[in-house]
């Protein structure tokens, strides 16, 4: 199956979990989106590494590159490799040189320990059409004005949290028109709920 090449786009704080984060993932070669809800210390481990800061003693994700190199062992890429009932799965492909082991994880984890290898990010074409959101190139270009010019460079928003919505009580019409009004304010972490309460009624 062929993998599609990601990269972080972004990282933004819940507007309706307290604790949680949205982390965008985008397209390398196209103009799809993939939110994917974390947790806070995923979250900061994450942003951590992009922003290249040192912490005075190591984390877990670092722990698990120290522990790797040792062993000599290397992470070739990371692999978003399922979706069951909305939950994301994630693959870390490892290699010592000489067969490759691919180890399960949390996308949010994976990701974690992914970037302190410099591994590249993958999925596969099932999971962005089921997941994945569509900018048309009017949202695009608004979003690469407003984005730092290189990707890696996390953009961490800092917005109220607010009540959290209750979908189920949508048309699919209005859900439709709430998906489109989310991704023009880049709210990704509402859309990603959205387009989760829209993919249990199909």
């Amino acid at each position: 199956m062929k993998k599609i090449k990601l990269e972080i786009l972004g990282l933004s704080s819940s507007q309706s979990q307290s604790g949680s984060f949205a982390l965008v993932l985008g397209e390398a070669d196209g103009n799809r989106r993939l939110p994917i809800i974390i947790g806070m210390f995923e979250a900061q481990a994450i942003a951590i590494e992009i922003e290249k800061i040192i912490p005075n003693r190591p984390m877990t994700h670092d722990l698990f590159k120290a522990f790797a190199n040792s062993f000599h062992f290397h992470v070739e890429e990371i692999v978003i490799s399922d979706l069951k009932e909305g939950v994301f799965f994630a693959k870390i492909v490892c290699t010592d040189g000489l067969k490759k082991t691919e180890i399960d994880a949390r996308p949010s984890d994976a990701i974690a320990v992914g970037l302190r290898f410099d591994a590249p990010i993958y999925t596969y074409e099932t999971i962005l059409a089921e997941a994945g959101i569509v900018l048309t190139d009017e949202e695009e270009e608004e979003e690469k004005e407003k984005t730092e010019p290189k990707a890696e460079k996390a953009r961490v928003k800092k917005e109220t949290p607010r009540k959290g919505d209750d979908f189920k009580n949508y048309t699919l019409d209005k859900l439709n028109d709430l998906l489109k009004e989310a991704i023009e304010k880049e709210d990704y972490e509402r859309a990603a709920k959205i387009r989760d309460e829209m993919g249990k009624r199909n």
